[in-house]
């Protein structure tokens, strides 16, 4: 075939046309800094926020609260204080064990591990002693709700104030169970429609995966523990009875709303605000304080919740230890989460003594 032909032929048929399969187009690459990490220890958060100490030195902080003016509180149960943020001024000191903080009404509310006081002065008593100490708060409606966790791992309870959340009116009358089963409930929070949302630590001892810690919302009924778990789960290493029907089934227990993997430890536990990206917002944080009994350890991180889906991603990560320490070596231990009235979020760490300050990324228009 003559070669002027092929020209002529390409030039007339050919010219212009573009290969069938065309490379990918270049992926957009985000405006977004890098994560931003201030902090010292080697954290990984999500393209765009900034993470720094915010305050340092505090022993084992835990309880975080703004006053009425929007300075930061936190508790430091080691220490027997409430403290300001960041300058650690002494608001109240010579306390047994303080945890829970609410401010409501200009009025400071302190759970300590054997009272609730409002202004220093007490409106309630609360058991002491046993395995979990920490006794935490929640306003709703003009209504206290005090959770108070189990003496034990696993028992049944002598005093029916453990595991258990009770209410209150604001000056400590008409004190009454609201919620029972729930095994160490040691953070609450509500949600947009005010729906009390709260962790709550599985018992140990049955292994890596068993059973699941919770994030539950919480109604007035029992909560299984001690002898649910779960998905209505039955805890048969523990309740050796027989019955005629699943004594965990609906209605007598109510089910987890989601499962956490056991010994992740959930504590604090925030919605997101609407200052935050448009694919954030309504989202749950819920900090992971780690496992103590789990080899290899799990937990030590802060995580994302999509209460639409229960599907859970990672937040912030990189304070856990390695596999042969699994307790000792862990570099934190996120504790509560706060969001100011500009939408950064504050988080305790109870084992490097300090808060963080987390700062978004300015929504898109």
């Amino acid at each position: 075939m003559p070669l002027v032909w092929l020209v002529n032929f390409y030039w007339q048929n050919l010219r212009g046309l573009k290969p069938a399969i065309l490379p990918a187009p270049a992926i957009p690459t985000s405006t977004q800094s890098p994560g931003i990490n201030s902090t010292g220890l080697p954290l990984s958060l999500p393209k765009g926020f900034s993470i720094s100490i915010f305050a340092s030195d505090l022993g084992n902080p835990r309880d975080l609260e703004f006053d009425p003016t929007g300075n930061l509180l936190v508790s430091i149960p080691s220490r027997g204080q409430v403290v300001l943020l960041p300058d650690k001024k002494i608001i109240v000191s010579g306390l047994n064990r303080p945890h829970g903080l609410a401010y409501t009404n200009g009025h400071l509310y302190i759970a300590e591990e054997d009272k609730v006081t409002i202004d220093g002065k007490k409106i309630l008593d609360l058991p002491e002693g046993g395995n979990h100490v920490t006794r935490s708060l929640l306003v709703k409606d003009n209504q206290l709700y005090i959770s108070i966790g189990s003496s034990c791992n696993v028992c049944h309870e002598p005093d029916p104030h453990r595991a258990a959340i009770y209410v209150s009116n604001l000056d400590g009358s008409s004190f009454r169970s609201f919620a029972t089963g729930l095994r160490n409930s040691v953070f609450m929070t509500l949600d947009s429609q005010k729906n009390i949302w709260a962790t709550d630590m599985g018992r140990d001892l049955i292994g890596n995966d068993t059973p699941p810690d919770e994030i539950n919302i919480i109604g007035e009924g029992n909560y299984g523990w001690p002898i649910c778990y779960g998905q209505n789960i039955h805890d048969t290493n523990f309740d050796k009875n027989t019955y005629i029907r699943n004594p965990c089934q609906e209605p007598l227990e109510k089910p987890s709303f989601i499962d956490l993997p056991a010994h992740s430890a959930p504590l604090g536990l925030a919605f997101i605000p609407d200052s935050w990206p448009q694919n954030y917002r309504g989202k749950l944080l819920v900090a992971y304080h780690g496992s103590w009994n789990r080899n290899p350890p799990t937990g030590y991180k802060i995580v994302i919740i999509d209460p639409k889906t229960k599907q859970i991603t990672d937040f912030i990560t990189g304070f856990e230890p390695k596999a042969d320490q699994p307790l000792a070596g862990a570099l934190g231990r996120p504790v509560d989460l706060i969001f100011d009235s500009s939408g950064n979020l504050y988080v305790s760490d109870d084992k490097k003594g300090v808060v963080y300050q987390v700062i978004p990324p300015t929504p898109e228009p």
